[in-house]
């Protein structure tokens, strides 16, 4: 053994012992094995293309709703593009309503808009779907789907007029610190239960509201950080950047906060899944495979399962081991009991997170476990 890997197999056992550390490392390592980069990228593609119609639609509508009351109108447009605190101000002064002289065609172009907007939710649905390893035998049909995303349109909404409803306690907070502190704490409660309202409609119907709290919160969190972060960056480094970048910095700039949004959320989503399934300690160095490791592995194996009547298995030759136990045994795998992971479809979300799916047979050459 060298001294590389000897270094690494000492902090590989350090952070194995260590909770905090094995769940921040698991945390990574889940990502890394979803694959959730490329989701991020995906829920940033879908995100960029559907910010514009959404913007145009709500421009559309308030203008005919309070056609009588442009003060109201000013707040609510004045909080929606707030939510992209370094590209808002541009993006408000871009987006223009639908011209309303004929009926038909604003009708027409509004519905086009909503089924356009609808492709966000489903990429969501999808990337939760992922991140929680459901097998495509279980996931939600197309009809499900549409009115999941249809759901998820309406906490947008929902979510934009309590932003709205805020936003004008925040204007005290300017001048006011701990008026201030207040509206960030509010703001953050706020994100908290849109973040809620969000996860429980994307996310499979097989996972409880309660497990999704974790999550829930630190996604919250860390989202009115971001904004309260942009909104620092915007009104003491960037004022007048717009006027010198053009069109190529409102891109950049919009592309780069829907990017960071998307990854707090699927880091979000991901802690989810590693606390329920309780997917740490993992291994940096392999060479053993932990009991967490064969449990993830053995979930990205039975979610490909495609067919009700199709069974997927996973299995595994020497039973998991700590690098602590390794170590003991002298850098040896243990071959004295071989382990088998497998998750039956049947009955794949009716067990207890910590053994959901795993089971321990005598000998991993036999069928039957």
């Amino acid at each position: 053994m060298n001294v590389l890997e000897r270094t690494l197999r000492r902090v590989d056992a350090l952070q194995q012992r260590h909770r905090v550390l094995a769940v921040v490392f698991a945390l990574q390592k889940k990502y890394g094995d979803d694959n959730a980069g490329a989701l991020v990228v995906q829920l940033t593609y879908t995100m960029f293309v559907t910010v514009f119609p959404l913007l145009l639609l709500l421009v559309t509508i308030l203008g005919i709703v309070l056609a009588g009351n442009p003060a109201d109108r000013h707040r609510v447009l004045n909080s929606a593009f707030g939510e992209f605190p370094i590209v808002g101000q541009t993006l408000a002064h871009n987006v223009h309503a639908l011209k309303r002289s004929s009926a038909f065609g604003l009708a027409v172009g509004i519905v086009g808009l909503v089924y356009g907007s609808t492709g966000l939710a489903q990429t969501g649905l999808y990337a939760m779907a992922q991140v929680w390893n459901i097998p495509s035998a279980v996931r939600p049909n197309f009809l499900v789907r549409m009115v999941r995303s249809i759901i998820f349109l309406v906490v947008l909404a929902v979510g934009l007029v309590l932003t709205t409803a805020l936003s004008g306690f925040g204007t005290f907070g300017r001048h006011n610190f701990w008026l201030g502190v207040l509206g960030e704490i509010l703001a953050a409660v706020l994100n908290v239960g849109i973040y809620l309202a969000a996860f429980r409609t994307l996310t499979p119907k097989q996972i409880e509201t309660r497990h999704l709290l974790p999550g829930v919160v630190v996604g919250g969190i860390l989202w009115t950080v971001l904004q309260a972060v942009g909104g620092y960056v915007v009104g003491h480094d960037l004022k007048g950047s717009s006027a010198v970048y053009g069109l190529f910095g409102l891109v950049l700039g919009l592309i780069a906060w829907i990017y960071f949004g998307a990854q707090i959320t699927m880091y979000a989503a991901e802690l989810n899944t590693v606390l329920f399934h309780r997917l740490w300690p993992r291994a940096l160095v392999q060479p053993p495979l932990t009991e967490a490791d064969q449990r993830s592995l053995g979930f990205q194996v039975t979610q490909n399962q495609r067919r009700p009547e199709q069974s997927v298995e996973s299995r595994f030759r020497g039973r998991p081991m700590t690098e602590d136990e390794y170590r003991d045994r002298g850098y040896e795998v243990d071959d004295t009991a071989p382990g088998i992971v497998r998750r039956a479809p049947e009955d794949q979300w009716s067990t207890p997170a910590r053994t959901d799916g795993l089971e321990q047979g005598a000998d991993a050459g036999d069928p039957s476990g």
